[in-house]
């Protein structure tokens, strides 16, 4: 039905000129950097590879007028990625753009990198490279999550502790005292060490399951995709939740109360 509405879309042909000035865009450009390429020859995916060895595609989709005007371009970039063109441009243009660009996110995926590499992330499971947050682990329920610009990697990140309150505030005391000894010449990881005084749990000695504590309330680790982020503050107990199954569990006690957007009530499992 859809299709019939938009007859007269689907067998408009593109002109000769555009498929002969495209396949030779790709020739001069080079087969070997062409990952895909669909029947139509409308959407064309490049790959690159960054000085650091990581793998990289750009995707590119074309219209008829390709190349007076430019393709919309689709990167799994942290930042915005513009094309700079004119009519005279060819794919080679762009994939050079793609490459400086490449260079110039090369420090902040550097540091992710190692951060994925030494340290058990908690969130998110299987980080894209537009991704800018890691939730690193710890300890047993405590974790940080950490927000890096891209821009400037190497400068102090936000940073969110979570866990319960004895277990996360001399951490947060800790960063506030350490915060002017940051050094942006040393790697990120090796700041947030000093800053804390502490140093992460290993991927070697440890185990994810140490740190992904199931939610007590729904018995799973992941819902809807997040884990669990709450902690009851009670030492003896630390049981983590999920902020939504912990607001559902305590909307329908009776003990209850809510201050504003703030809930308060009594730990499922030990009542403190």
């Amino acid at each position: 039905e859809i299709a019939l509405k938009n007859t007269q879309d689907l067998h408009i042909p593109r002109p000769p000129e555009y498929y002969s000035c495209l396949v030779r865009d790709l020739e001069t450009l080079g087969w070997n950097k062409v990952a895909y390429v669909d029947t139509g020859l409308t959407t064309v995916k490049l790959k690159a590879e960054d000085s650091c060895g990581r793998q990289h595609l750009i995707t590119l989709k074309l219209n008829a007028k390709y190349p007076t005007e430019p393709p919309d371009c689709l990167v799994d970039f942290p930042v915005p990625f513009a094309v700079s063109w004119v009519p005279q441009n060819s794919l080679i243009d762009i994939y050079n753009q793609f490459l400086a660009a490449l260079e110039s996110l090369k420090e902040f995926w550097d540091a992710l990198d190692e951060i994925d590499g030494k340290t058990w992330v908690l969130e998110p499971e299987n980080p894209t490279r537009s991704a800018t947050t890691r939730r690193i682990a710890i300890g047993n329920n405590v974790s940080v999550n950490v927000e890096v610009d891209p821009r400037h990697p190497n400068m102090l990140p936000e940073c969110y502790f979570l866990g319960a309150d004895h277990a996360v505030n001399p951490l947060r005391t800790k960063l506030n005292n350490n915060m002017h000894l940051w050094d942006p010449e040393i790697s990120l990881l090796k700041n947030l060490k000093e800053l804390l005084e502490i140093d992460f749990p290993s991927r070697a000695a440890l185990e994810k399951i140490d740190f992904a504590k199931d939610c007590g309330i729904c018995y799973a680790y992941r819902l809807d995709g997040s884990a669990p982020d709450q902690v009851c503050d009670d030492p003896r107990c630390g049981q983590p939740f999920h902020q939504a199954c912990l607001y559902e569990w305590l909307q329908g006690l009776p003990t209850s109360r809510q201050s504003f957007n703030v809930i308060f009530g009594e730990c499922p499992y030990c009542n403190k």
